[in-house]
Formats: C-alpha cells, structure tokens, sequence
C-alpha cells in the first residue's frame, strides 16, 4: 500500500491578485512535490475556482461561509473586483470575521482524518490570524506573500514609520534599509500621502505577522535580496523563503469567460503578423483601471507614438459595469476605427492571455500598474516595463525595477494628471531608443537568473528549489516533534 499523502490547506485572501498565486502554488506543490492541497475561501469565489482547476488535478475546494451585508458591503460582495477603493478596504477589514469559522473548518478537517493533522497551513497575509489557529492545533504555518520582498517591504516600514511625514524634503528614507535607499513623497498612493496615523487594521495585520512559522515570497533571491534581508532582520522568529517564480495559466481561460477562446486566437494571429519586439503591451491587471482623462490620453499617446500596441481595454475607474466597455465616449472620437483599419492597435475587452502575450517574440515592452503578478511575468520572458502604478506596493515594485534593476522607465501613476505628449516621449524612448535595447539586455539577464533559481540541473545551486525543499522540510520536521512531544 502506497503511503498516505501529507495534506496541505492554503487560504487566500478574495481578490484575483491572491487567488491566482495561490492556485499556482497549490498546483505546484501537488503536481511537483506530491502533497493532497484543500483550498479555502468563500461560496462564490469557490463556485468560480470550480472553472479554474485543471482535469488532472485533485485540489479539495472548501467553502468558508461569509455573508457580505453584515460588514457594510453590497450583498454578494465576496471579491475586489466590483469595489470601488473605500469598499476593498472593508471588505479587507472584515477578514478576522472569518476566524472562528476557519478553527471549525480546521477542527473538521482534524477530525475527519481521523486525528491526522495537514502538515501546513499557507495563508494569504491578510489572513496572518490563522497562525493562531494553526498553532492551537500544533499545525506549521506559513505566510505566502504574493508581492515581491522589495515592495512588500517598502511598504510595510512607510506603514509602520510614515517617514515622509518626517521629511522635510520631497524625498524620505526607508527605516530598516541600507543607508541611500530613498523614495520620492509625490509616488506614494494618496491614501498613504494623507495618512496621518498608521491605518490600524494593518498594524494589527503586521503584529500578527510575526506569529508565523515562515514566510513566502513569490520572487527569487538573486533579484530581490534587498526586500527579503528586510524581512530576515524584521522577522528574526520565523523563516524567509524566496520560492518564485511561481507562475501558472491553470484557469486562465476559464477567468476570461465564454469568449475566451475567442481572444486567445484574436490575440495570437495579431500578433505574428508583427515584427520582433514591435508591439507594446497595455494591461493593468484584474483590478486597476485608469480615470477617464487618463483614458483618453493615454489612447492618444498610443496613436500619435505609431506604436504598433495590444491594448486590455477595461472600463474607466469611475464606471463599474459589465456592459460593453470599449466605449467610443472614453476614447478620442474616431480612435477605435482608425487603429482597425491600419492594423496598428488591437483593443480587446477586460481579459487577454496574458502570460502566452508577455512570451510573443513581436512584444517589446509591457505598459504595466506593476501588480507583482504581471512584473514576475514579464521578468520571465524578458519584456522590460513602462510603470503607470495604481496603489498598494505598486509604487514600490515601479521604483525597485527603475531604479535598482534598470529594466523599466516610470511613465505616470493612477492619480495624477498626464498628457499625452508625456506618455508618447516613454513609449518612444522604450521601444524606439537605445534605451530600450539595453532594458531588454538588462531583462534578458534577469530571465538567466530565473532559470538559475529555478533549474535543477547538476551542479547548479537552483536557490528557488532549495527554498521551497527547505520550507517543506521544516513542516516535516515541526509536524514531526508535535509526534514525539508527551503533551500529543
């Protein structure tokens, strides 16, 4: 008889950014390292993941139950998806609610097993209180991070410290990095700009942080050592372990809807008619969209730079609807029409194949909000960036990539006022300039570090594999000592 296989529980927070990583992982460590993977989270976002799962998986989906209207938000409210910011950040202050249902389903999963506990529970870092739980059951726990080390570091000192309020410049240093690391007050998100005093619920998130057994990172040693020796030196007690490039399509298609197919086929035959790194790719992820000034001139930009561009259309930030979203109203008049009869731009509606777009040999840069998601993606097929970040660490991923990688140009951020003329000297600088070709030179090395970290051929010291091994072992071995302790 085979032997039992060890069960895993991973639990993200509700939002694509999170959930995607998540699945990738849980697919990783089932298909790659053998493990049985339980997959928490709400009704309805459970009911979508049901599209997302692979025919050769055996990934458990398990509701968690949550009811939206008793935390002020509109009923079915069960991702950020169709939230305007002020309601995202409800919905994130509503996550301890979920605690007392996440010890029983726990508590059922213990018990159904037998006695047998998973050997580790993975949590998103919003749901940093399953630790408690965790341990009250003598579980390992882990937090997986699905932002990078650096950003993610970035912004949690400014959080903790606000040291632009101390600054008398336009400029502040970072608490907790190297002497010379600075960031600009005018990039921070106006949320943190206007902060006064730290918003509580995320000190409370930081203090539950340091009750986990490890954390995860979806990123690689050689290209984030900065942001992951912060958290070493923040986080003494628990391990750092750097186990990206974690990237998936698992689900990609079924996230696009009936007209999926539809798209991938659109975009991949537009595409071969293109030159090599030709095409600028505009996307802005799951959750961000521009203002409709923004819109416009960034559609402006795009024509008058006779770029050729692949451009994820998604609705101007003050309209929440599913209805048609390349609206002629949020575009120059004639715009759409024009670009379809030269064939210089493809516009396509909310969703696009993503990594299978980033890995096109006619796509030469990737007009990004620098979610960490889509950074990973483009590092891995060597697209350098241009950074119009929106919120979040966004801001702080934009300023690692410019300034300490050499692989992005910063174009604007999703609250301030551009002109078009601006957005056409990027575009031009990056994929017509010399200073392309060395961001793609640049980039390209970075892709070498990733198959480095990431390959495990003979002789070479692949760091990504040896931190996930060293994460497993250390479950292992905590799920061992809970086996020989007298008090089990």
């Amino acid at each position: 008889m085979a032997p039992r296989k060890e069960k895993i529980v991973v639990f993200p927070f509700m939002a694509q950014g999170h959930i995607i990583p998540f699945l990738s992982l849980a697919l990783k460590l089932e298909q790659e390292k053998g493990y049985e993977i339980t997959f928490v989270n709400t009704p309805l976002n459970i009911k979508k993941l049901q599209d997302y799962i692979p025919k050769f998986s055996n990934i458990r989906l398990l509701e968690i139950p949550f009811d939206s209207t008793e935390h002020g938000l509109p009923p079915n409210s069960e991702s950020t998806e169709t939230l305007p910011i002020p309601l995202m950040f409800q919905l994130i202050e509503s996550s301890p609610s979920l605690k007392p249902a996440f010890r029983n389903l726990v508590s059922s999963l213990v018990e159904e097993d037998n006695g047998r506990k998973p050997l580790c529970i993975i949590s998103d870092m919003f749901f940093a209180w399953s630790a408690e739980v965790a341990h009250e059951f003598g579980i390992f726990h882990a937090i997986f991070n699905a932002g990078g080390g650096y950003g993610m570091a970035v912004l949690h000192t400014t959080w903790l410290n606000l040291p632009h309020l101390k600054s008398n410049s336009q400029e502040f240093s970072l608490p907790g990095f190297p002497r010379g690391y600075r960031f600009k007050t005018k990039n921070l998100p106006p949320h943190l700009q206007e902060c006064k005093v730290p918003w509580e619920f995320m000190n409370e998130v930081f203090q539950d942080w340091l009750k986990t057994d490890a954390m995860l990172f979806n990123t690689i040693e050689d290209i984030d050592n900065t942001g992951l020796k912060y958290f070493r030196e923040q986080f003494p007690n628990c391990s750092v372990y750097p186990i990206g490039p974690i990237l998936s399509s698992a689900g990609s298609k079924a996230r696009g809807g009936e007209d999926a197919e539809a798209t991938w086929n659109r975009c991949m035959k537009w595409l071969d008619t293109k030159a090599l790194n030709s095409v600028l790719y505009v996307a802005f992820g799951s959750q961000s969209s521009l203002s409709e000034a923004q819109t416009k001139e960034l559609a402006k930009a795009l024509e008058a730079s006779n770029v050729d561009f692949l451009w994820v259309f998604r609705p101007p930030s003050s309209f929440l609807t599913d209805s048609d979203c390349i609206n002629k109203e949020w575009l120059p008049e004639g715009f759409k029409e024009r670009i379809e009869n030269n064939k210089r731009g493809l516009l396509v509606q909310k969703w696009a194949p993503q990594m299978e777009i980033l890995s096109h040999k006619s796509v030469g840069a990737f007009l990004s909000h620098c979610g960490w998601n889509s950074i990973i993606e483009a590092l891995s097929n060597g697209v350098p960036i241009l950074s119009w970040p929106m919120g979040a660490e966004q801001p702080f991923n934009a300023h690692m990539l410019e300034e300490e990688m050499r692989v992005c140009v910063g174009v604007a951020n999703g609250y301030s006022d551009i002109k078009h003329e601006e957005i056409v000297k990027k575009i031009e600088l990056v994929m017509k300039g010399t200073q392309g070709d060395f961001m793609r030179r640049k980039a390209l090395k970075v892709v070498e570090m990733i198959k480095s970290a990431t390959s495990d051929k003979e002789g070479n010291k692949a760091s990504s594999i040896e931190a996930m091994n060293e994460f497993l072992n250390a479950a292992i071995s905590r799920a061992h000592e809970q086996i020989l302790s007298p008090q089990n």
